[in-house]
């Protein structure tokens, strides 16, 4: 049945929360905020003509489901405002361009195992039009709603639902909006915009083969989350083909509902086999031609752009990743050609928005040289060693818009500060202002910059047309019930980034306190940022009477290319950067080092076990969420970056393992106590590697206390679940350390 739909905006739910007349806990409006991600606008695109901006958010701070909208432009005279649904300011307004309330018909939503897997990934916990994508013009927008396609015409603001065979995976418009291109049970296929004519381009032949999506490795860790790409013509695609054949096949399972039968998920560990990711030609009459390259020599295919301004561009990978190819593809052939190679003595980290072409056909990449990690145009670097270039946001005719942070050979530390540059021959320019996180959208003469800043609640999203601000978007989030009181510093002779929270209510003459380390610590984790939400929940924990330290060692990501590769083979040097920068701190923090806790979730959950196994002289208590314990049950492209091939290196997994008889050796005396909390349907961090410590500790008379979650991925998106996390953590670690537990 197609639909059509015409909004009327509903106005933003308060800003207190409030259950009757009595605040929420912190705990709990955590929880049913989605970490205030809720009502923030997002996912944003501006219309190439700079009449619109296009973006996600939910009607409210509360509210799970995402709505569609657009913010016209149009008239604009560069008068600023913040613009609200229904109000125009004169030139600028928001309207809804697709409520999937309405589209739906008030019926819940439901997600098939694909787009679930695809949610996990991304660690999307929200719902409606979580994601969406748009033609060249940004005229149409097409997204998938209960596995269902739909469209939205922007500038009319109207939507409606296309015939799709469904459950719909990533729809996708022709850059000519004549089209709609979408995976759907493993085959790609495309739809007119009009609905007529929805054919399979490409079906799998076998089971186990899907076309059009990303394999688990692409999504998980290298950042690419599609598997189709338009051409600028719109008269064919790339498609990736998925084999998951030779990957082992692993069962997770639900032992609180043991009717169920387990699900079967293809998980390639270190050390054992991939899948094989090819890559098609493929025309709209659904003739297609192999895009040939080495696959044996670089089977990862991490990245791929195609434009106007030059041939399809890939890069792929060898599995050890310290070598890399940038290829172009000949479209008449399918064959290849060596644009460029890279090496790296260690491992060659992929970046965001890169590579691609620049206008004048030149190659922009990210790349490490120098000891720095720098933004080249062709062969010639345009920055240097006093910025460390994260991303690429957008290239024009002549600059190109970046995301970094303060280089190795910065003038100002900049602790945990992210900015927005423009960068072109002649220099670089700071296009962000004041401390903070910053990134940004842009697209010819508009620029939405989204700014997050240690001092105020959430993110201010401006928007920016030929240089005068024109709008801010609103965002619907709650206001935290508390704020952070945090320093950020540096710590020991390493100058480790770190922020430091105390009770709101602490004054010197209370003396020392309890601490509470809370690290992820480890690689793509950044946690010392200089922003307000990102330490709500350590401040929470600052109140429960610990004085909560966040330490960024070597491996964490923002600083330089060698404090990133300092781990290789070594994870254990995670460890000691965070002994460091505790110690480091005693003397200027009111830090007890008599009674030391750590907590962690996932990378973090490995070093806090890591800790009261190795440093139970440092280390009194710890609390190990979702922990990697054996490295050899994590995947491929992640684990052997940093640790090498098992077959290659057996002691180096052995030494970083807490599992083995090398790694359990390592435990020192005293036994700490260790929470070790899992969720037993965790498809990322396996509930094998809790359990498999649990019985190494168990078999090694070490005491310690297990938390499975029934029903619970790597994510914790269950509103009672989240809650009751932390108050039990709080619980745990206040009774290991001899605190009281009373309020």
């Amino acid at each position: 049945m197609t639909s059509r739909q015409q909004h009327s905006p509903t106005p933003p739910a308060p800003s207190v929360p409030a259950t009757g007349s009595a605040p929420l806990s912190f705990p709990r409006q955590y929880a049913r905020t989605q970490r205030f991600g809720l009502g923030a606008p997002r996912a944003f695109t501006v219309s190439p003509d700079g009449s619109r901006v296009v973006f996600l958010r939910s009607a409210s701070g509360t509210e799970r489901a995402h709505r569609l909208w657009v913010l016209d432009l149009e008239g604009t005279d560069g008068t600023e405002g913040t613009h609200g649904p229904g109000r125009s300011g004169g030139q600028v307004r928001e309207r809804v361009a697709a409520d999937p309330d309405v589209l739906l018909g008030g019926s819940v939503e439901e997600l098939s195992a694909e787009e679930r897997a695809r949610r996990e990934r991304s660690r999307e916990g929200s719902g409606g039009i979580v994601s969406y994508a748009v033609d060249r013009a940004a005229e149409l927008a097409a997204f998938a709603l209960s596995g269902r396609l739909f469209t939205a015409e922007l500038r009319a603001g109207t939507a409606r639902e296309l015939p799709a065979a469904g459950p719909v995976i990533d729809p996708r418009p022709s850059p000519d909006g004549r089209f709609v291109a979408y995976a759907a049970r493993g085959a790609l296929r495309v739809i007119g915009a009009e609905g007529e004519g929805d054919r399979a381009l490409a079906a799998p032949e076998d089971t186990g083969v899907s076309y059009g999506v990303a394999e688990f490795l692409a999504a998980e860790e290298m950042g690419r989350t599609r598997g189709f790409w338009w051409s600028p013509e719109s008269d064919r695609l790339l498609v990736a083909r998925v084999d998951e054949s030779p990957v082992q096949r692993w069962w997770i399972a639900d032992p609180a509902r043991p009717e169920t039968e387990p699900a079967r998920v293809a998980y390639p560990a270190a050390g054992t086999a991939n899948a094989e990711v090819r890559l098609f030609l493929v025309a709209l009459d659904g003739s297609r031609t192999e895009v040939v390259w080495d696959r044996a020599r670089y089977p990862y295919l991490a990245r791929v752009h195609w434009s106007a301004y030059g041939a399809p561009l890939l890069l792929v990978q060898e599995r050890g990743q310290g070598k890399a190819a940038y290829l172009a593809v000949d479209t008449a052939s399918a064959a290849t050609r060596t644009v460029r190679g890279d090496e790296d003595p260690v491992w060659l980290e992929l970046c965001g928005g890169v590579p691609a072409w620049a206008p004048d056909g030149q190659l922009v990449r990210i790349t490490d040289e120098g000891g720095a990690r720098v933004l080249a145009w062709g062969d010639r670097p345009l920055t240097g060693p006093r910025l460390h270039v994260r991303s690429v946001l957008d290239i024009g005719e002549s600059d190109v818009l970046v995301s970094a942070s303060a280089g190795a050979e910065a003038t100002e530390r900049e602790i945990g500060e992210t900015h927005v540059y423009r960068v072109d021959e002649l220099g670089v320019e700071r296009v962000s202002d004041g401390v903070g996180v910053h990134s940004a959208v842009r697209c010819g003469g508009v620029t939405v910059l989204a700014s997050a800043r240690p001092e105020s609640s959430g993110t201010t999203v401006r928007v920016v047309k030929d240089g005068k601000p024109v709008a801010v978007i609103a965002s619907y989030a709650q206001q935290p019930v508390l704020s952070p009181r945090m320093e950020l510093t540096e710590g020991g002779t390493r100058r480790i980034p770190c922020a430091v929270l105390l009770p709101s209510d602490w004054r010197e003459s209370d003396g020392p306190l309890p601490v509470l380390m809370d690290p992820y610590g480890g690689p793509h984790g950044q946690r010392v940022v200089a922003a307000h939400h990102a330490h709500l929940t350590s401040q929470w924990f600052a109140e429960q009477g610990f004085a909560v330290v966040v330490a960024d060692g070597r491996g964490t990501p923002g600083r330089s290319p060698a404090w990133e590769k300092a781990i290789a083979h070594d994870f254990t040097r995670t460890l000691d950067d965070q002994v460091e920068a505790l110690h480091a701190l005693a003397g200027r923090y009111p830090l007890d080092l008599g009674r030391v806790a750590i907590r962690g979730w996932s990378f973090g959950g490995y070093l806090a076990a890591l800790a009261v196994l190795r440093r139970p002289d440092v280390f009194h208590a710890g609390v190990a969420g979702a922990p990697v314990t054996d490295w050899l049950l994590y995947d491929t492209h992640y684990t052997e970056r940093y640790l090498g091939l098992p077959e290659e290196r057996p002691a180096v997994y052995s030494a970083n393992s807490l599992v083995t008889d090398k790694g359990l050796s390592g435990a020192a005396d005293p036994a700490r106590p260790l929470m070790v909390i899992h969720g037993l349907a965790d498809d990322n961090v396996v509930a094998a590697h809790s359990l498999r410590l649990s019985s190494a500790l168990l078999a090694a008379g070490r005491p310690h206390e297990v938390l499975p979650l029934s029903g619970v991925t790597h994510m914790t998106p269950q509103e009672e679940v989240a809650e009751n996390l932390l108050l039990l953590q709080v619980d745990f670690l206040k009774r290991a350390l001899g605190m009281t537990t009373g309020e």
